[in-house]
């Protein structure tokens, strides 16, 4: 008896849903990183955590970016 395979194709909104589950996320402000290491849902949370206590010029971007911006 045969048995059949079926191939699972990757979508672009697979790569992007993987890509913001990862931890390679960060919030920054104007004051510099408040936060790195995050997935894109805790990084939103932060942002959001942090706009509620007025602080400005608050961003998410890739921890990658963020380093960048600190050094």
């Amino acid at each position: 008896m045969a048995e059949t395979v079926q191939d699972h194709v990757v979508t672009e909104r697979d790569l992007r849903t993987d890509e913001l589950a990862q931890p390679r996320w960060a919030v920054i402000s104007f004051d510099g990183c408040e936060g790195s290491n995050l997935d894109y849902d805790n990084a939103a949370r932060l942002l959001r955590e942090l706009e509620a206590k007025g602080i400005s010029g608050l961003c998410v971007v890739t921890d990658e970016a963020a380093a960048r911006l600190a050094g």
